[in-house]
């Protein structure tokens, strides 16, 4: 009698990148933008090679440091939720110890290079720490867990800004509330996708928590962003390439605001629109070098 095959698991190093969540580059390039955005900004439009490499390799090294931690949080909640049920430590693919050496690797690398910055950013790389191991906590107790997130992703700018000036100054924090404003928004799109499966756990979500007003909080996420990016550009007096590039970021928000508004949404859905998120931000970014330096 012939017996059914049981597929191959899949070799460590690969598991260890899903781990990582390299397989995955929208999460990684999403993060970066905003430190990207800060670097240029702070530089107006030419920063150091060095130093757009040690941010590029930074943020890499922190949001693997970041996803390892999360999923050994999660290890026992994530086998219940759809999108996540197969991750490696969700499925047991990968001990909970070598989770634990993948974090101190990846927080490790983070370390060596904030020791290339100046000290007053170098302990901004530090206060970031507890807001990136507590974060995946916070759905158990914050009904807004991605607002922990969000400032989590505001570190990125004031590292990056800081990096640049030593200093942070008054556009610095129009920028930084328009990428937590930002981050809200398409970090509440993603949990949307996870809204049964969160409740039948008992978790926390800005998807649950504004309920059926998601799609309105995410669209009045998007419009803030928008404007505080337009503050931005008026304190920093950028060229009409920033404000092509705004006007064409603000079209994709409210498109993807209708498209939310739509009933009965398909879960692939939610992550389109997430990624989407990845182009906007670049979109974003090319217009602020241009508006610096045309």
């Amino acid at each position: 009698m012939l017996t059914q095959q049981q597929p191959n698991p899949a070799p460590t190093w690969l598991t260890v990148i899903q781990l990582l969540r390299w397989d995955k580059p929208a999460g990684r390039l999403i993060l970066m933008i905003p430190a990207l955005w800060a670097v240029f900004l702070a530089a107006n439009g030419t920063p150091p090679a060095p130093l757009v490499g040690v941010i590029i390799l930074g943020t890499l090294a922190t949001s693997a440091a970041g996803c390892v931690i999360n999923d050994l949080w999660d290890k026992d909640i994530d086998p219940q939720v759809e999108r996540t049920r197969d991750r490696p430590l969700a499925s047991r693919a990968l001990s909970v110890k070598i989770g634990v050496i993948l974090a101190l690797i990846a927080m490790g690398c983070a370390g060596v290079l904030a020791l290339y910055l100046n000290p007053f950013t170098f302990w901004l790389c530090v206060a970031a720490v507890p807001v990136i191991v507590f974060y995946p906590s916070a759905k158990r107790v914050f009904p807004v867990p991605q607002l922990v997130l969000s400032i989590a992703w505001g570190f990125g700018v004031l590292i990056s800004w800081s990096a640049v000036t030593g200093n942070l100054e008054p556009a610095t924090w129009w920028l930084w509330g328009a990428t937590v404003l930002w981050t809200l928004g398409f970090d509440t799109v993603y949990a949307m996708s996870d809204r049964e499966d969160d409740r039948k756990i008992g978790v926390r979500s800005s998807a649950l928590f504004f309920g059926d007003y998601a799609a309105e909080a995410v669209g009045i996420f998007f419009a803030a962003t928008a404007g505080l990016l337009v503050r931005l550009g008026i304190v920093m007096q950028l060229q009409p390439s920033f404000w092509l590039a705004l006007g064409i970021a603000t079209l994709g928000w409210a498109w993807q605001y209708i498209r939310l508004r739509q009933p009965d949404l398909p879960r692939p859905v939610y992550g389109e629109i997430f990624c989407q998120n990845v182009w906007i931000g670049f979109v974003v970014l090319v217009g602020m070098i241009a508006g610096l330096v045309l």
